[in-house]
């Protein structure tokens, strides 16, 4: 077979496919973005072909001089930008990252404490479906039934009661600030580690938008592919006294090989972040999620803690009477594509929820500003009104993509 002239059809038509679907939709899940054109080259570069298992430095293949290289600059730059001591940027995803942290610091059957499913957090905060809810007994903390916020309150009789060994602040849909120095008083004051589960507002945490992690937390775990426009994959930042058990936890505990294609595009993706222009798009991306929450209020939609302060957020559809479900699947056949959510003590199972979240990275990636926001949101409406054909909004849709740029 001659391999430069061979193409699989099957797969470059499927291809093709997704190129049209992105460009041609709105892309308003929260923990999807459009990684920098820099950053797929990388992915599909000749650091691809290169097996460096080990560290910069400590490898267990010859031939690994300038991976060595590209792994230093990686850790640098996200040192930088979060303000730890040392970066891990091999773990291959967020869920791994955080499972390297309960590893590296915690022994199988000590107690853990994070967000409940429904009320914001991450399957791998203690979900009995997750290897965190299966090796370690799992203790979960819920918002305020009446505000849907963090009652810290609340959160340190739940502590004081279960002792747990690590506390996991962070979460997958709760979108106001996380307040990590009220969590880290609460777990000096219990002997617990404290993990900053970052995945979805690390983009905002380095360029001062959201609260810092350090010096409070003990660790912090994040993505690349969200806030932060890089490749899909996981880092984590911790104190310099964990360094060994962190590195020794990724590798060799839980994974093998380092994917250094992925690496060099989350060196790329850290450096993007370090310039000044990536604080405009965090800040629009902000005011983005705001205007179509206004819109959303003046359409009579909950929102679930009545705002946010970050670029996600989640709408309670109960008083519409129509599941998160069936408004993702309506949404998805003109063209708009969010993720069905579970509500703050939702009923509904998690595969049918109560709600949807929205998130503005893509879209604000493609040059959205405020007042298409509110055209967005506004279509929304109109289309879990359902008083119209989808064949009618997808036309609507098209042409709000044509203002958006390319990526």
């Amino acid at each position: 077979m001659d391999t430069d002239f061979f193409k699989d059809l099957p797969i470059d038509s499927l291809l093709h496919k997704e190129e049209l679907r992105q460009k041609g939709g709105i892309t308003l899940i929260a923990s999807e973005n459009y990684a920098y054109p820099q950053v797929l080259e990388l992915l599909g570069s000749v650091f691809s072909n290169k097996y460096a298992e080990g560290y910069p430095g400590k490898r267990y293949y010859a031939g690994c001089e300038w991976v060595d290289q590209v792994e230093l600059v990686a850790q640098a730059r996200c040192r930088q930008l979060f303000k730890g001591d040392h970066a891990n940027v091999q773990p291959h995803s967020g869920s791994s990252a955080n499972m390297a942290v309960f590893m590296g610091l915690l022994s199988v059957g000590d107690t853990i404490m994070g967000m409940s499913l429904s009320s914001g957090g991450h399957l791998t905060h203690g979900h009995g479906v997750s290897f965190s809810g299966k090796l370690y007994n799992a203790v979960s903390y819920s918002v305020d039934p009446l505000t849907h916020l963090i009652d810290y309150e609340a959160l340190e009789r739940l502590v004081e009661k279960h002792r747990p060994h690590l506390i996991i602040a962070g979460a997958s849909s709760y979108s106001r600030l996380i307040d990590f120095k009220k969590f880290s008083e609460i777990a000096r004051s219990y002997n617990a580690y404290l993990l900053a589960d970052c995945a979805h507002t690390a983009g905002l945490i380095s360029v001062g938008l959201h609260p810092p992690v350090f010096p409070y937390a003990d660790c912090m775990t994040g993505t690349t592919h969200k806030t932060l426009r890089g490749p899909r994959g996981g880092f984590i930042v911790t104190q310099k006294k964990y360094a060994q058990q962190i590195d020794r936890a990724v590798f060799p505990l839980i994974q093998g090989g380092p994917f250094m294609n992925v690496i060099a595009a989350k060196a790329v993706s850290f450096e993007y972040a370090l310039q000044d222009d990536f604080v405009e798009y965090q800040q629009q991306a902000l005011a983005n999620a705001q205007a179509m929450v206004s819109v959303f209020k003046g359409c009579g939609y909950t929102i679930v803690s009545d705002g946010t302060d970050t670029h996600l957020f989640v709408i309670d559809l109960r008083n519409k009477g129509i599941t998160g479900r069936y408004a993702e699947h309506m949404l998805e056949k003109v063209g708009i594509f969010v993720s069905r959510s579970t509500v703050p003590f939702d009923t509904e199972k998690p595969c049918v929820t109560s709600g949807i979240r929205i998130g503005t990275l893509a879209i604000t990636a493609r040059g959205c500003k405020e007042s298409q926001a509110e055209e967005i949101g506004s279509l929304i409406d109109e289309v879990l009104k359902g008083t119209f054909t989808p064949e009618h909004y997808a036309v609507k849709v098209k042409g709000i993509v044509k203002l958006f740029k390319d990526f």
